[in-house]
C-alpha cells in the first residue's frame, strides 16, 4: 500500500474523489444509454417502415426522420453541448454536473443507435416479412414478434457500440462541468499536473470500455442462434 501511495500520491490523498468520480461516469453512461436505446429503438424502427418500398411507405416521413437524425448526427458533441446548456437549465436548474449532461449525451447517442437500428432491421430477411404478412400478422405484430426478434442479435451490438461511444462523451462533457473522470483528468490531472490522477483516470475509463464491450459480446453471443 505504502508503494501505491508513493506512486500515486495525489490519487491516495483524493481516493473518495476518485470513488465519486468513477460513480458520475457510471450514472451518466448507464442513464443516457437507456434513454437513448428507448428513442433509439422508435426512430430506426420508423425510419425502416416508412422508407420506399417497406411496409408503411411515407417519404415525407422518412425524410423529416432521416435529416433531424443526420443534424444530430453531424453536430460534433463537444458543439451540442453547447447548444443544449440552456435546454439543460430550463429542464434541472442547472447546466453542470452528471444529470445536466444527460441530455447533451442523450442527444448525441440517440440518433447514433436510431440508425444503427435501422441497418440491423433492413438486415431482415424480406421472406420472413412476407410469410407473416400472408397469414395475416397486423403491422404490430410484424415489429414486435418478426422484425425486432430477428435483428435483436444486431441491435444488442449496436447497445455495446453505442455505450463505448458513451464512455468517450461523458469523459469530453466533464471538460465543461457535467463531472465524472473526464473532469477529473482535465482539472486535477491536466490543469493540476497531478499525472497520476490523469493515468488513474484514463485506466478506469479504459477498464470501463473493456468490460462493456465484454459483457456487450457475451449478450450477443447468447442471443445469436445462428
Amino acid at each position: 500500500m505504502n508503494a501505491l501511495a508513493e506512486l500515486f500520491p495525489h490519487v491516495a490523498q483524493n481516493w473518495d474523489g476518485v470513488l465519486q468520480a468513477t460513480w458520475e461516469t457510471l450514472y451518466m453512461v448507464g442513464a443516457s444509454l437507456f434513454f437513448s436505446v428507448l428513442l433509439g429503438i422508435p426512430l430506426g424502427v420508423l425510419l425502416v417502415l416508412t422508407s420506399p418500398g417497406h411496409l408503411v411507405p411515407m417519404p415525407w416521413l422518412n425524410k423529416l426522420l432521416g435529416t433531424l437524425v443526420n443534424v444530430f448526427r453531424s453536430v460534433p458533441y463537444i458543439v451540442l453541448i453547447l447548444w443544449l446548456l440552456p435546454v439543460s437549465r430550463l429542464l434541472f436548474g442547472t447546466s453542470f454536473g452528471p444529470t445536466a449532461a444527460i441530455l447533451s449525451l442523450v442527444a448525441g447517442a440517440a440518433p447514433f443507435y436510431a440508425r444503427l437500428v435501422e441497418t440491423a432491421l433492413r438486415e431482415v430477411d424480406a421472406g420472413v416479412i412476407e410469410a407473416a404478412r400472408a397469414m395475416g400478422a397486423s403491422l404490430w405484430q410484424i415489429v414486435i414478434k418478426v422484425l425486432i426478434p430477428e435483428a435483436l442479435p444486431a441491435m444488442a451490438a449496436g447497445v455495446t457500440v453505442t455505450g463505448v461511444g458513451l464512455v468517450g462523451y461523458s469523459a469530453m462533457a466533464g471538460v465543461i462541468g457535467s463531472g465524472g473522470l473526464g473532469a477529473m483528468a482535465y482539472n486535477f490531472g491536466f490543469n493540476g499536473f497531478q499525472n497520476d490522477t490523469l493515468f488513474v483516470a484514463t485506466l478506469l475509463l479504459i477498464l470501463m470500455v473493456q468490460l462493456f464491450q465484454a459483457a456487450g459480446d457475451r449478450i450477443v453471443r447468447r442471443l445469436d442462434k445462428r
